[in-house]
């Protein structure tokens, strides 16, 4: 498959709907936008439509204002036989300044599923750099670890 379907961006202004009590930009806004930032580049990635599995260590790093363009990149990083890890990375700055800052990461992971809601099966992903080698190995920690939590939480699932 050819490399541009494992990448998407989005962008857009941030609204003044999208503001908290404190007047910036609203965490569930941006929880909206990776989202549908990781639902696009899922979609886009199996041509299925995917579903949320897991959404870990959401890292919100700095505040987003009213005005600010804000860029959402979403990337696969790992494929399983019916998953898709995606790193999700949202900027935001002046939009008549070039300088963005990185105000928010995480990782999701997306199950294809076909019209009766059974996962099927993705084209797999193969990192061709060495910064995408380095964020597969990401993903497979990430998996480990999640595999540590589940144990953890099992008790009161």
């Amino acid at each position: 498959m050819d490399s541009i379907y494992h990448t998407i961006t989005l962008r857009f202004l941030a609204e003044p709907s999208d503001v908290n009590f404190g007047g910036k930009v609203h965490g569930g806004s941006v929880m909206k936008w990776i989202d549908q930032a990781g639902y696009t580049c899922a979609a886009n990635w199996s041509g299925q439509y995917a579903v949320t599995v897991y959404v870990g260590g959401i890292r919100f790093f700095k505040p987003i204002s009213i005005g600010d363009l804000v860029e959402i990149n979403a990337k696969i990083i790992y494929t399983g036989n019916t998953s898709m890890h995606i790193s999700i990375d949202v900027f935001a700055g002046n939009p008549r300044q070039q300088q963005k800052s990185k105000t928010t990461h995480c990782v999701m992971v997306f199950a294809a599923v076909d019209d009766h809601g059974k996962t099927v099966q993705v084209p797999k992903w193969v990192p061709q750099t060495d910064s995408e080698i380095s964020m597969e190995g990401y993903a497979k920690k990430l998996m480990d670890l999640r595999k540590d939590i589940d144990e953890e939480m099992r008790p009161y699932m």
